[in-house]
């Protein structure tokens, strides 16, 4: 059963590596490109460094775009450094680094925390990429040591509450990320 684990790590770090490393930062807040929000509500307690959005959010930077029912922005004295999405389901979309297609994530929340250097999709996460397809219940993606790990949840009848990947050949790049 080792070898397999082993094998399954390597298939998802070679998976997730391109994407999810551009990724990593989720918006690069060195960026000379504004981060904008939009929203039906908002709500900023200066005080706390705490902006509430609601009703059909999105943020954009670029190319790379979050849209969520709920996201809740924390800023600190250094700037930015969480940022937390709820939907049914939230969507992270960003152009693959040095490729061609996008990296299409969704999950009912995403969590980006500067701090503990991690990008996480709970709750019926998916994750696809030119074809390639990674579901689970909980994917996390720590951006300082480039690992990924997930895990399954119980079986709710709508999947086998396993981890599961679809891999596509290597010459097929006709994968669709919609």
């Amino acid at each position: 059963m080792k070898p397999l684990n082993n094998l399954m790590r390597k298939l998802v770090a070679a998976f997730l590596a391109v994407g999810l490393a551009s990724s990593a930062m989720a918006f690069d807040l060195d960026s000379d490109q504004p981060i904008t929000v939009s929203a039906d509500n908002a709500r900023l307690d200066d005080g706390q460094g705490i902006a509430t959005y609601t009703g059909a959010v999105e943020l954009a930077q670029g190319n790379t775009r979050l849209t969520a029912e709920r996201v809740v922005l924390y800023r600190s004295a250094e700037g930015l450094n969480r940022i937390e999405a709820n939907g049914s389901p939230a969507r992270y979309q960003q152009p693959v680094v040095g490729g061609e297609g996008e990296t299409d994530a969704r999950a009912r929340n995403i969590v980006w925390s500067a701090t503990d250097k991690q990008l996480i999709f709970e709750r019926g996460a998916v994750i696809e990429q030119n074809g390639n397809i990674f579901r689970g219940d909980i994917i996390r993606y720590d951006t300082e040591q480039r690992v990924v790990t997930a895990e399954g949840g119980e079986n709710s009848g709508g999947g086998s509450g396993r981890v599961e990947m679809i891999i596509q050949p290597r010459g097929n790049s006709s994968g669709s990320t919609q």
